[in-house]
């Protein structure tokens, strides 16, 4: 008991001297020991780096989940080491009400199956966006998460226990100045010592902790490109659904097929841009769209029939359309009256409207 006594003392005592020091600080009244610049520059960009991740990780949050509500309780159970409920997202609630539209519309009718279409396209990307968000938040988040959790909180440990030293050593180098006895001047030289060793060994291993953020960066590089490749990877599925969806909704007569350019006749002219389709498109020169052009033309006009490829499979709208099968050759022919977009398809006994955008026609 006379022991944890007297250590209570020994700290409280220690505690005071640091208090005291610290003040002296402050007022002036005290000198202080500076760091070196380059300790000084390796605190500095330690501290940067976990502002900016701080900064990088919210908001990256934000972009995969907007929604404030479902971020406070996706990290209530993340605290409580529970797994959220999977949730539906926008595009699959979206897909699923289409779906329901186009069911009661009728699968055979040109709008019910352009519905039912878009709502399948729609829950694809619904897919690929929950598999991003899955994909950035352990590659990416995780990461991020984990050195602002773990190294850094080691740091500021390290840090806080480098200031301790620092006023041990200058509360040591102040009594050495104070003392006037021979015998406590030997005493404060002796614990000034003591500190200084302490305070250099303190000083190390933070310079050693502080060092390491360089491998942070060359750490959260790598987590940069994976979550860069998510991304990619996320818009060309997004971009390559799109593009089978406007080729399927190009099979429907034109009459129903674009009201973009109507609604805008009469009105302020606008520019819409077009996604570029060379990146997941075969290429196509135009000598040959023009030669293709130039054999519907000729088709048509000779009232005759030709052989034809079949470039993707087609689902027929209603019973007077004939389904077709990507690769397969039929036989295409003009009646007259049919819209220009379509031609007359037979395979075997079977006879039907094709749309010509799905069509090749052979020599």
């Amino acid at each position: 008991m006379d022991f944890n006594v007297k250590r209570l003392a020994a700290d409280a005592g220690t505690f005071l001297s640091r208090a005291v020091q610290f003040t002296e600080e402050k007022l002036g009244q005290a000198e202080k020991t500076e760091l070196d610049a380059h300790l000084e520059n390796l605190l500095g960009r330690a501290e940067n780096t976990k502002q900016w991740t701080e900064k990088i990780m919210k908001q990256t949050e934000v972009l995969l989940q907007p929604n404030p509500n479902v971020r406070l309780e996706e990290f209530v159970y993340e605290k409580l080491e529970k797994k959220a409920p999977a949730r539906i997202n926008n595009h699959d609630l979206l897909g699923h009400s289409m779906i329901e539209a186009g069911s009661d519309f009728g699968p055979g009718t040109a709008y019910g199956n352009a519905l039912i279409k878009c709502g399948e396209t729609q829950k694809q990307i619904g897919g690929a966006e929950r598999e991003f968000i899955q994909s950035s938040a352990i590659n990416f988040l995780t990461p991020f998460r984990n050195f602002l959790e773990g190294d850094f909180k080691t740091i500021l440990k390290e840090r806080k226990l480098l200031q301790v030293k620092r006023l041990d050593l200058d509360a040591a180098k102040t009594r050495l100045k104070k003392a006037r006895m021979p015998d406590a001047r030997a005493a404060a030289e002796q614990e000034l010592r003591m500190t200084q060793s302490e305070f250099d060994r303190q000083a190390e291993i933070t310079r050693l902790l502080l060092e390491g953020v360089s491998s942070t960066h060359a750490h959260h590089l790598r987590c940069l490109n994976d979550f860069v490749e998510a991304q990619t990877t996320y818009y060309a599925q997004c971009y390559q659904y799109m593009v089978d969806l406007q080729k399927q909704l190009g099979s429907f007569p034109s009459s129903f097929s674009n009201n973009n350019q109507s609604s805008m006749l009469g009105g302020a002219s606008v520019s819409v841009p077009t996604a570029p389709m060379s990146a997941s498109l075969p290429s196509v020169s135009a000598g040959s769209l023009a030669a293709a052009a130039g054999g519907f033309s000729e088709l048509r006009s000779s009232n005759g029939s030709r052989k034809a490829r079949v470039l993707y499979d087609y689902d027929a709208a209603s019973s007077n359309e004939l389904s077709l099968l990507a690769d397969e050759v039929i036989t295409v022919s003009s009646v007259q009256g049919m819209d220009s977009d379509w031609l007359m398809g037979e395979r075997g006994n079977q006879k039907g409207k094709v749309p010509i955008t799905y069509l090749e026609l052979l020599n």
